[in-house]
């Protein structure tokens, strides 16, 4: 590279010199002939960290105290397992936001919202529908106390309900009026049977 004298006579940089250098360094770079240090260059992703899908993966889910093996890409909630795979579609689906709670399951015996977990997240859990409450044709105590009490009307928001509430008594069997009110505070019922939703958790919690 030529350089030329400044002003203050010490030596400097023309900018026509400046600029044929730079088009030779990249002239390199775009023919290959400049490469990154080997020390830089990135290994390629252990298969162990690889990521999964897009494509369907092999999913075990326990679902009412059986296993099943689903293939189901990643991005598949358990929702969707649920109501699409299995046919259990008495887990609601309404706002897939997490707002409502009418998609209400236990996992591991909590209450959880169905449309906000992945089906891959769920595996080596104990899931539990609303399906799987009844003993053949002899309905739970919530369930039994849901008709009872006239605890419904559409009946959207009662798998949810039951669910919640089953969460809490499980845990609390005598639980008091404020718990089985906080169990469903998050559980949606726009019919107006919230009320009544509240008498039949009441009186299962009292025996």
């Amino acid at each position: 590279m030529r350089r030329h004298k400044k002003p203050n006579g010490k030596p400097g940089v023309s900018r026509r010199n400046f600029l044929q250098t730079a088009g030779i360094a990249g002239g390199a770079v775009a023919s290959g002939l400049l490469v990154k240090p080997a020390g830089r260059v990135r290994a390629a992703p252990s298969p162990a960290s690889a990521p999964l899908g897009p494509g369907p993966v092999e999913v075990t889910l326990e679902v009412n105290g059986q296993k099943h093996v689903l293939k189901l890409e990643p991005r598949v909630t358990l929702l969707e397992a649920l109501r699409e795979h299995l046919g259990l579609t008495g887990t609601k689906r309404i706002c897939d936001h997490g707002e409502c709670s009418a998609c209400t399951v236990l996992v591991d015996g909590r209450a959880t919202c169905s449309c906000m977990t992945l089906a891959l997240d769920a595996q080596g859990k104990k899931i539990t529908t609303i399906e799987g409450l009844a003993q053949g044709k002899t309905l739970a105590a919530l369930q039994k106390a849901f008709i009872d009490h006239d605890a419904f009307q559409c009946g959207f928001c009662t798998p949810g309900m039951i669910l919640s509430l089953k969460a809490l008594l499980d845990k609390h069997p005598q639980a008091t009026a404020e718990q089985v009110k906080a169990a469903v505070a998050g559980n949606y019922c726009r019919c107006g049977a919230l009320p009544n939703i509240l008498k039949a958790g009441n009186a299962v919690a009292k025996g």
